[in-house]
């Protein structure tokens, strides 16, 4: 690939020059262009955003943020334009890369221009360009990107080509994957009813771009992004944002009034509030999470959800003692454990580039380790839940074969079958939960269903219900300060890994 200096050199070579024989820096020529051409000030604004976040310092939605807070001038408009071709640019960026090998100018510029290129259109972009970039545009855009090798045409490093290759038509998978994702947004059932919510939206916030999700009863999918945040529903509590695919994995959960139900890996609680609707604010539901953050954030959503049941719990890691002291007592328990996220590339494009397989086999030991631990608080014939928003085999089936070895006192229940009567159409052929946007129209999801086998230890359930801790500040935790061993933040805290935004609103 062409280097800044070098390919700024060519810039000044063949540069216009200045009254007096001076040539003008290329900077300042496109920084007056600019001034009068707002196409040229996008193309400024994305490279330098895309500047920023491809420096891989951390999740490309947390760069964003902090770029457009440094920029407080961007209009609303303006920073939806740099949003979506910054976007862009992450989710095609090998191919982008590819093809602009062969241009001049600064890299990042180059690929700012594909990413608005697509956006914007070409004519669109065509006339904030100088003459060499506007035929370099036009030559890549002739491009047959069907001749182009897999790994470059889909954009997707090789280590993920090759783990996916094993699924049935991964092509369409990948392809789909590079697509933006519509909004989804679930309905309250404490508080609203979905036909309600569609009347309201479709005459006001969201017009005709709000339609019913195929299989979650509670699901509403909007076209573009509507301004829901302001909308007197979001505020009071009768909807959240929540992808259909995991508004699924509360319906697998199923839990019944008056249970005790653990959601072990909460993040935000999107789930959370969904399992204490069909609790019907009943029972006990514990919201555990080893980030104090993503709970804190939680609590708004759990004042406005109108829940009296919820209590959330900072814990260390899997193994706090606040999880032993729930042992054999949980009637349900959800493990949407962290992953590589690599379902929600429709979304979060920059984890395909900020994963890798070490970083994958990380996180399944960390997998092992949560669902084992979470399996101890499952109650003699209560159900756990094991859940990804990953598409790769070895954080999901390989997962279930080995916890299935390792512990026989669980059994495998077929998912397909306990949704048949609560999921609408969907059809899967089993014994899991896998989604696909391609197919389903969800992110990508992972779910396996077991059931502890009833065995002598079920004659002592009923004592040990008797003893379940008061849900005071001790127990909830909320408010308690958890570090490491080290006096360091909790994991995810520390580094603002991939694993935590897999769960974050989910």
């Amino acid at each position: 690939m062409t280097s800044e200096r070098s390919s700024s050199s060519a810039r000044q070579a063949q540069g216009g020059r200045r009254p007096g024989g001076q040539q003008a820096r290329p900077g300042a020529r496109r920084a007056a262009t600019a001034g009068a051409n707002p196409v040229a000030q996008r193309i400024e604004q994305v490279r330098s955003a895309l500047g920023e976040i491809l420096q891989w310092s951390g999740p490309a939605d947390q760069v964003l943020s902090r770029w457009f807070r440094d920029h407080p001038k961007l209009g609303g408009r303006d920073r939806g334009t740099v949003a979506e071709a910054v976007y862009d640019v992450l989710r095609h960026l090998r191919r982008y890369r590819h093809v602009a090998e062969g241009g001049r100018g600064a890299a990042t510029r180059r690929l700012a221009i594909l990413g608005l290129a697509s956006t914007l259109g070409r004519d669109g972009i065509l006339p904030a360009l100088d003459a060499d970039e506007a035929d370099w545009l036009r030559r890549v855009s002739a491009i047959d990107q069907a001749a182009l090798p897999r790994e470059i045409r889909l954009s997707i490093p090789d280590w993920l080509s090759e783990a996916l290759a094993i699924e049935p038509d991964s092509d369409s998978l990948l392809a789909a994957l590079n697509r933006a994702a519509p909004l989804d947004i679930r309905v309250n059932p404490m508080k609203a009813d979905r036909e309600t919510i569609l009347a309201e939206l479709r005459a006001g916030v969201a017009s005709e771009m709000a339609e019913p999700t195929p299989y979650s009863p509670f699901g509403i999918r909007l076209q573009g992004r509507p301004a829901l945040t302001r909308w007197g529903r979001f505020e009071d509590g009768s909807i959240e944002v929540q992808d259909e695919g995991s508004q699924l994995l509360a319906l697998l959960v199923a839990p019944r009034r008056g249970e005790m139900v653990i959601d072990f890996c909460a993040g935000a609680g999107g789930k959370t509030l969904l399992l204490g609707a069909l609790m019907r604010s009943t029972g006990r539901l514990y919201a555990l999470d080893v980030s104090h953050t993503r709970l804190a954030r939680f609590k708004p959503r759990l004042a406005r959800s109108g829940l009296s049941n919820v209590v959330p719990v900072v814990i260390a890691n899997e193994n706090d003692a606040r999880v032993k002291r729930l042992a054999r007592k949980a009637h349900r328990v959800l493990v949407d454990a962290p992953c590589s996220g690599t379902g929600t590339l429709r979304r979060n494009p920059d984890l395909k580039w900020r994963q890798s397989p070490e970083s994958v086999s990380d996180l399944c030991a960390l997998q092992r380790s949560i669902l084992a631990s979470a399996a101890r608080c499952v109650a003699p014939g209560g159900r756990l839940v094991y859940a990804t928003c990953s598409i790769l085999r070895v954080e999901n089936e390989g997962q279930v074969e080995a916890f299935l070895a390792a512990h026989p006192e669980f059994e495998l229940l077929s998912a397909p079958e306990l949704l048949a009567d609560r999921a609408g159409a969907l059809s899967l052929p089993g014994p899991y939960l896998k989604l696909r946007p391609d197919v389903h129209g969800t992110d990508g999801f992972f779910a396996a269903v077991f059931q502890r086998r009833h065995g002598p230890a079920a004659v002592q359930v009923a004592a040990a219900q008797a003893e379940l801790p008061e849900p005071d500040a001790e127990v909830a935790g909320l408010g308690d300060e958890i570090e490491g061993p080290d006096g360091q933040p909790t994991q995810d805290e520390a580094t603002g890994s991939a694993p935590s935004r897999g769960q974050e609103d989910r």
